[in-house]
């Protein structure tokens, strides 16, 4: 494999590649995709943009024409916070990092998507965006979809935050476990530690998810062998995007505090050391994972290898059997209110 890394002053000399030889078929189709494995920057949204658009834009560059973005790209992974919670309390402070913390988040639809679709159509590609966004006073760790032309597609909200997590984002339902087909393949993601859940992969297979995005902030080794797992049970791409960070890149102590380790960070100090990967329908690992520091990494996807790979295991085809085992996937929309005179006209509106 031949890698070309970011350089030391975090500008990228060039795309991050593995020179992969997948056995190429004139039939089958050609997919450039790039993972960005690159930091937030915290609580400034539009600043975090704006970095965004120079990272697609040099993807677009080498030739991506899906780029996917690392978990709460947009927003921010609160990584190390703990809000002030402690069983039976919560601290004025805590409760100040959540206000700033909300204000940092997006409205989905809003300004900030309708930014994030008109980079996807500037530049021609895919985008797969990670983000917290804002639905009143309750936040989500979403991710949301764009098609080269500058649409936005739709979204998938995290359906069980992990840990700490649960305090500050809510919890995503089955309306929002979207496959959308395109012309470069069927897209579909889900976020970090519910790609450890199997009726939630499962469902996406039985929509045909072909290339499983894996937002994380997991940079943890044994992480690659989830995503080696999921590629492989899954017959699909798997491309799994990062943030690396150092302590230096969320505000300083007293105003932002890594609970617990806080006086033993530096500034340069790596808090997610990233590991973003991209990984064949075979097992085999394309690019990455790179734990050096922000970069593209991207690899071309010869979309032929799925049905190969599907030859020996189809899980929810011929390796299937549903009358032993089967799956109800509950996909409407979960609401704590509904009010039966909205319903009632909507009702009278589609018999008009």
């Amino acid at each position: 494999m031949a890698l070309v890394t970011t350089s030391s002053s975090g500008v990228n000399d060039g795309p991050l590649f593995a020179e992969v030889d997948m056995g190429s078929d004139f039939n089958a189709p050609t997919v450039r995709a790039t993972v960005v494995q690159a930091s937030t920057i915290f609580y400034d949204t539009p600043a975090t943009l704006d970095k965004a658009e120079r990272l697609l834009a040099e993807a677009a560059g080498y030739g991506s024409q899906l780029v996917v973005f690392p978990e709460a790209f947009v927003g921010g992974y609160p990584r190390g916070s703990n809000f002030g919670v402690s069983i039976g309390n919560r601290t004025p402070k805590g409760r100040e990092d959540f206000r700033k913390y909300h204000s940092a988040a997006i409205d989905v639809p809003g300004p900030e998507v309708d930014r994030l679709a008109a980079m996807a159509g500037k530049y021609k590609v895919y985008l797969v965006m990670g983000v917290i966004e804002r639905d009143g006073y309750t936040l989500y760790c979403t991710v949301l979809f764009f098609d080269s032309h500058g649409r936005y597609l739709g979204k998938h909200r995290k359906i069980m935050p992990t840990a700490l997590e649960r305090i500050i984002w809510g919890f995503g339902d089955g309306s929002t476990i979207p496959v959308f087909e395109t012309p470069i393949g069927k897209i579909g993601a889900a976020i970090c530690w519910e790609n450890r859940m199997p009726l939630l992969r499962t469902a996406m297979y039985a929509k045909g998810v072909e290339i499983y995005c894996a937002p994380t902030a997991d940079a943890r080794d044994v992480w690659q062998a989830s995503m080696t797992h999921i590629a492989l049970e899954g017959g699909c791409f798997v491309l799994s995007a990062n943030q690396f960070c150092r302590r230096k890149d969320y505000p300083p102590a007293p105003e932002y505090e890594f609970c617990g380790t806080e006086e033993e960070l530096t500034p340069d100090a790596v808090v997610c050391a990233g590991g973003s990967v991209i990984i064949s329908p075979s097992g085999a690992v394309l690019a990455g994972p790179n734990y050096d520091g922000e970069a593209l990494i991207s690899a071309d996807l010869d979309l032929g290898e799925i049905a190969r790979s599907k030859f020996d295991f189809d899980v929810v085809g011929h390796y299937s059997r549903p009358e032993v085992l089967s799956l109800v996937v509950k996909d409407h929309p979960t609401n704590p209110v509904t009010f039966t005179s909205t319903t009632e006209t909507e009702e009278k509106t589609k018999i008009k």
